[in-house]
Formats: structure tokens, C-alpha cells, sequence
């Protein structure tokens, strides 16, 4: 098999593994005893939420762990939401779908929201930006790249423009956390979601970071956990095993990218180079290292995924979240794309393990499929 599917999620390492399995087994305390067998395991969620907070130049009592991405974006947005009387919110057209939910959702109960165009790249632009502000702007919710198209927003200049106006900066970094440098002192980001699951970390387990003081309503009413903010027993297994990829991931930063950057670029070049019209979706240069997106004219998008399943390549049409549904891609049509030509994308995300055999198999299937598929039209 190769796998080319990790915006979707990726393969747990086998060193996160190692360390999740003490706390699936003989270190399985709750942590909020008051006994020693508890508090030793209390000892290492504390030092979890250290590493973490390490990687982003945060402070720990920043980090509060989640169940992933998507309930870090949502309580992002409605925390700050019920500190704020009405008032209004922007945010982006390309936002993955906890954001956009979430937005609806405020929608409902009073809070006006804006959702920004994007340019043909799935750019923000930071002029549109600066003319939607309002003077009752409390928040930005811009995401650091997009989950679908690998376009890298200018979230640090937005996070100026937000500091300069006293207005909350969110961004969901699921897809940037470890992949591109982040620290939210010097871009001046008040929350920041994180999922696990897209480092090589285990499922069901994330974190959102909340700059001291910013939000001060808990998300989760019960018990006293996460300094009071998230109640519930915590994943102790998967906070390790969070804490694990996110070491690893972030010591090999510089080293991976740049070698998942030359194996992307050799994949985008070959692909548009061998294959008639195939246009690259997103930034040609500002995309997250791993990241390439395609439309393919006159092939349908899952019909390609499933012949390439076939031949034991793993790949995507869009979204995992929203790979179900029969709409075109929401990101797509935010670029000016028809729903023909939305319909007609892959996606590839690769990883450091991919090598550039593997790439050259891929490429060769996908244009035999290609030939195939417009035959058949």
C-alpha cells in the first residue's frame, strides 16, 4: 500500500505507541487522586502539557486538552462568543467544517458572523481583511493552512492586525501544528487547535491553546480538570502519546519538510508535466510541505480515488469530513471553481516515508486512469 492520505490522518509512530501502552495498562490511575499511584501519573499529563507547550512558545497552563480538532474549534469560538454581548466574528469562506458549524451555530444565538472571500489561491487578503473589521469585532478565526488545497494563510499578519485592534485571534492550526514554525507570542495568536492525529498521534485526543486570560469561560461544566476550563477524567494514554508525536514531530521539523518539500515538488512537476490538463489547486510555493491538490478535466475526483485503490494507492477527492457528501468541495468553490471542475480533484498528501519510486508508480497509474477514464466518456 501507499498511503497519500495524511491531511486525512496518519500512521501512528511506533515510538507514541511505546509510550502510550504504561497507561493502557499498569499505570492506569485516575490522575486526579490524591494517592501517590495517582499523582505520579498527574506528574506525567503535567509534564505532557510542558512538551507541548514547548512547541509553540506557550506557557503550560495555556494548554488544555481536547478530544481533537474539532472540539477545540468549537470551543474557541463559543467561549469567546459567551463573553461577548452580540457583536460580530470573521472568519474565512475555506474553513474546515467545525469552524463554519460553529459560525452557524453562533449565528443562531445572536452573534453576527462574516465569512471572508479568499483569492484564486485560497489567500486571504489582507486588505478585504482590514475593510471587514467592525467596531464590534471581537474575534478572527482564520485557519494557518487549509486542510484541502495546502494554501499557508498569513495568519501571523493577521494576528498583528487583531493585536492592533484588541481583537481575539483564533486559528486552527490541525493541518500547520509541527508542519510549518508557530509560536503565538511573536504571531500574536490568542487559541490555536491542535489534533493529534495529523502528527502520527493517536485519534481522539488534541489540544487548544488559550493565551492567559483571553477566555476565562469553561467549555465543559463538571469537575475540576483542566484548571477548571474542560471537565472529564482525562485521556491519560492519548495526552502521552499527543505530547510523543508532537516531540518527535517538532525535533525533525526542519529535516522532514524539507524533504517532504522535494519529494512534493518532484510529484507536482511530473504530474502537470505528464498528464494534459491538470491544473495545481492552491499556492504554488506557500502550501504546506506534504500537500498537493489537482483537478483533472473530465475525470471525476472519486472515481479516481477508487481506481487507484485498486491498484493499492490510498488517496482522497477532498476532505475525509466531508468526502460523503455529493457537494462540491465548499474550499474549491470559495476559488472560483464550477462544480464540475470541484468535482474533478485529487488529493495527494504525502509523508517522509514516501519515496520518489513510490511517486513515480503513482504518477503512472494516475495517468493510465486519466487516459482510461476519458476514453470512457
Amino acid at each position: 500500500m501507499i498511503y497519500m492520505d495524511n491531511a486525512a490522518t496518519t500512521k501512528i509512530h511506533p515510538e507514541v505507541v511505546n509510550a502510550m501502552l504504561p497507561y493502557l495498562g499498569a499505570k492506569f490511575a485516575n490522575p486526579s487522586g490524591i494517592y501517590t499511584f495517582a499523582k505520579g501519573v498527574r506528574k506525567d499529563v503535567e509534564r505532557a502539557r510542558y512538551i507541548i507547550a514547548s512547541t509553540i512558545g506557550a506557557m503550560p497552563e495555556e494548554i488544555y486538552f481536547t478530544s481533537g480538532g474539532t472540539e477545540a474549534d468549537n470551543w474557541a469560538l463559543k467561549a469567546a462568543a459567551r463573553e461577548h454581548d452580540g457583536g460580530n466574528v470573521i472568519s474565512t469562506q475555506v474553513e474546515h467544517k467545525a469552524i463554519l458549524e460553529s459560525l452557524n451555530d453562533l449565528e443562531n444565538n445572536g452573534i453576527r458572523t462574516t465569512k471572508m472571500p479568499v483569492d484564486k489561491y485560497g489567500m486571504v487578503e489582507l486588505d478585504r481583511l482590514q475593510k471587514l473589521l467592525r467596531s464590534d469585532t471581537f474575534l478572527i478565526s482564520v485557519m494557518a493552512a487549509n486542510n484541502e488545497i495546502g494554501t499557508i494563510m498569513p495568519f501571523a499578519q493577521i494576528g498583528r492586525i487583531a493585536r492592533s485592534r484588541k481583537i481575539l485571534f483564533h486559528t486552527d492550526a490541525v493541518q500547520a501544528y509541527t508542519n510549518i514554525p508557530i509560536n503565538v507570542n511573536s504571531m500574536n495568536i490568542d487559541m490555536l487547535s491542535v489534533s493529534a492525529h495529523k502528527i502520527r498521534g493517536p485519534k481522539g485526543v488534541g489540544f487548544l491553546y488559550i493565551r492567559k486570560g483571553c477566555v476565562r469561560t469553561p467549555f465543559i461544566n463538571g469537575g475540576s480538570q483542566e484548571m477548571g476550563m474542560r471537565a472529564g477524567t482525562e485521556n491519560v494514554a492519548g495526552i502521552i502519546g499527543l505530547a510523543k508525536a508532537a516531540e518527535i514531530s517538532y525535533n525533525n521539523m526542519k529535516a522532514r519538510t524539507n524533504n517532504e518539500i522535494r519529494k512534493r515538488d518532484y510529484m507536482i512537476d511530473k504530474i502537470l508535466t505528464n498528464i494534459d490538463g491538470v491544473t495545481l489547486n492552491g499556492h504554488r510555493s506557500k502550501r504546506l510541505p506534504n500537500n498537493a491538490n489537482f483537478t483533472i478535466k473530465g475525470v471525476n475526483g472519486a472515481s479516481m480515488v477508487l481506481m487507484l485503490d485498486q491498484q493499492g494507492i490510498c488517496a482522497s477527492a477532498g476532505s475525509a469530513c466531508t468526502s460523503a457528501s455529493a457537494k462540491p468541495s465548499h474550499v474549491l468553490k470559495a476559488i472560483g471553481m464550477s462544480d464540475d471542475d470541484a468535482r474533478s480533484t485529487l488529493r495527494l498528501t504525502i509523508n517522509e516515508e514516501i519515496t520518489y519510486q513510490d511517486i513515480d508508480y503513482v504518477v503512472r497509474c494516475i495517468k493510465s486512469n486519466v487516459e482510461r477514464a476519458r476514453k470512457e466518456m
